[in-house]
């Protein structure tokens, strides 16, 4: 009998793990009662945290198990919706206004507030009510703690006075990323939330292969800046060499990961957990993962594995739950620990830190933070930091972690960004080929009157910087492209250039002879990723416009206009969102990935809901 009862409980084990392994998706798009597709409605699998939002053309996907009853659908202003999952795949819902009694409400926009009153779906708000053809945008939720570092705009410099431009690379890009959250859900994001830097480095661009002995090449264009046809616009081009997987080092990984109560919500921990298992699916057996987890105290969930244990690894992610509050301080601790404990000599040594950012409990603050990863990361052992969620990003924190630990920064808001982060740019993502890396660009007065750099503006360094080998700078991939712009006054221009008063014991005379004919040099600095000494590359550009420019000249300026009309920057000139789709749709080119595909749509959507209407 016993022996009966036990094949029994194992046939209906198996028939479970069966059942629960047979997942499907349902998808289908969001209406409203007139016909008008709903970006951002939340859709979650009733009485679990695995959910998701639907996109800026009302369209979802989400996974159903075979236990699960029904899905609920929610926005502001409308009924709530059930509906029962049946046998279909197709599921489109239309959702009715919630007719209640009209309550005055406080609309918050950032920087502004209005009252007034509402009643049913809420629409665009500009001052003097509600106006023109119903466009849905997410409510301002009341616990938004989001933190963004200010930003203050790049200036003209005076050329005579100023000739060099000195700043580290940046190839970070969670600011775009963000930023197509905020838009997606229908509203601006945060002026200083746009980092036009970030949004360019984005997408990645054509530039050649580096050849010599240097691990990067540096490409330039000149021509014609689009937005002001009096000046000239410059780009920068920098690409690192790219290695085959099976080419690249050894990794030693450690997965640091957030699982405080704030990271409950679907589109935190259950995501980390997706996004996380993709990387686990890419390792190679001489890779190694260690997982450690911090809330209300730091744990080691998981010794160092290799990579060929991937049931191993997947089980531990899977097993992770949300709950307590944030020790993030000892968990980055615990985290060095086991890097430097497995340490693997001429390898990828790495932490990759997954939270919204909420420090709160330990060593919290900023700087003490700061001087952690500054300590440790003359070890060897590098820093990639992703955040997740919304409502809680402190996105000012985030940054500077993983610049100060040698790393690199992204904002993953869905499944398709963490398979870009974690299997399209696998190498440039995880693998370093050059440290500290530089620019110092010297521009000729005789053929330039002023400059500016576009975006960067946490990255500036003093021009003294350049040379001194103790100041830290960014980190490039493997595969990684760098795009800098430069707006640039031509020195034959009747405009003026920024005044300083004359100079007393110093003189300015412009060359003459053939390097008069030069508009400036770059100069650009790098380490080795275990070096401590830095090399140096020089090139000279020629004051030499192009008329037919590239794809990626105009793609990289499109994305920076629209940066500069999202910021309403002074220095947008002539910018505007159908300038902006007009110079995209031109320079879209072969686009295997569909990122500037999906840009073209961002800059649509902004149009589309009138989102810029209230800063006219």
């Amino acid at each position: 009998m016993k022996r009966t009862i036990l094949i029994l409980a194992a046939i209906f084990g198996l028939s479970g793990l069966i059942m629960a392994s047979e997942s499907r998706a349902i998808s289908g798009v969001i209406f409203d009662e007139s016909g008008n597709v709903i970006p951002g409605v939340t859709i979650v699998v009733d009485k679990s945290s695995r959910g998701t939002v639907s996109d800026i053309n009302g369209f979802y996907k989400i996974e159903v198990l075979p236990g699960d009853k029904q899905l609920v659908f929610s926005f502001v202003g409308m009924q709530a919706q059930k509906v029962k999952i049946g046998e279909k795949d197709r599921v489109d819902v239309v959702l009715k206004n919630d007719f209640v009694a009209c309550e005055e409400v406080v609309v918050v926009g950032y920087g502004s507030q209005d009252k007034m009153a509402v009643c049913g779906a809420v629409s665009r708000v500009k001052s003097g009510g509600i106006f023109g053809k119903k466009q849905y945008m997410a409510p301002a939720a009341n616990w938004n703690t989001e933190n963004y570092s200010t930003i203050h705009e790049n200036g003209f410099k005076n050329a005579k006075t100023t000739p060099l431009s000195t700043f580290s690379i940046d190839v970070d890009n969670a600011s775009y990323s963000n930023v197509r959250r905020f838009i997606n859900q229908g509203s601006l994001p945060q002026t200083d939330a746009v980092r036009i830097e970030e949004m360019i480095n984005y997408f990645t661009y054509d530039y050649p292969e580096p050849q010599g002995e240097h691990p990067f090449s540096v490409t330039t264009e000149l021509a014609k800046c689009p937005w002001n046809s009096a000046h000239y616009l410059m780009q920068v081009g920098l690409k690192g060499k790219s290695i085959e997987k099976e080419n690249l080092p050894a990794s030693n990984l450690v997965f640091l990961l957030d699982v405080s109560g704030s990271m409950s919500s679907y589109n935190k921990l259950p995501l980390v957990k997706r996004a996380f298992s993709m990387l686990v699916n890419e390792l190679r057996p001489n890779d190694r993962v260690a997982i450690v987890v911090y809330a209300g105290a730091a744990g080691k969930v998981l010794d160092s594995t290799p990579g060929n244990e991937k049931k191993e690894i997947l089980d531990a992610l899977e097993k992770l739950n949300a709950g307590g509050s944030t020790a993030g301080g000892e968990g980055l601790k615990l985290a060095y620990k086991l890097a430097n404990e497995n340490f693997i000599d001429g390898g990828n040594n790495r932490i990759i830190l997954a939270t919204d950012g909420d420090f709160n409990v330990g060593i919290s603050s900023t700087s003490e933070m700061e001087r952690l990863v500054e300590k440790e990361r003359e070890n060897g052992v590098f820093m990639t930091v992703l955040g997740f969620g919304m409502g809680n990003i402190k996105d000012d924190k985030m940054e500077v972690i993983a610049d100060k630990g040698n790393g690199n920064y992204a904002y993953i808001d869905n499944i398709q960004e963490a398979r870009k982060v974690f299997i399209t740019e696998f190498g440039g993502t995880l693998f370093t080929i050059a440290k500290d890396v530089k620019f110092q660009l010297e521009f000729n007065p005789a053929q330039v009157k002023s400059y500016r750099l576009v975006g960067y503006e946490n990255r500036l360094l003093n021009d003294e910087d350049f040379n001194d080998d103790t100041k830290d700078a960014g980190e490039m991939g493997a595969g990684h492209t760098v795009t800098a712009l430069y707006e640039i006054i031509p020195a034959h221009t009747v405009e003026g250039a920024p005044l300083v008063d004359t100079l007393k014991y110093q003189t300015s005379e412009n060359v003459s002879g053939k390097i008069a004919t030069e508009l400036l040099t770059i100069k650009l600095r790098y380490k080795e990723p275990d070096g401590n000494k830095s090399k140096l590359m020089e090139t000279v550009v020629a004051s030499r416009l192009i008329k037919n420019t590239s794809d990626d000249f105009r793609f990289s300026a499109a994305v920076a206009s629209f940066g500069m009309v999202l910021r309403d920057s002074e220095f947008k000139g002539t910018s505007s969102i159908t300038s902006v789709l007009d110079w995209a749709r031109d320079a879209k080119g072969t686009d295997e990935e569909g990122y500037r595909s999906e840009f073209i749509q961002l800059v649509k959507t902004v149009d589309d809901l009138h989102l810029l209407a209230e800063k006219e």
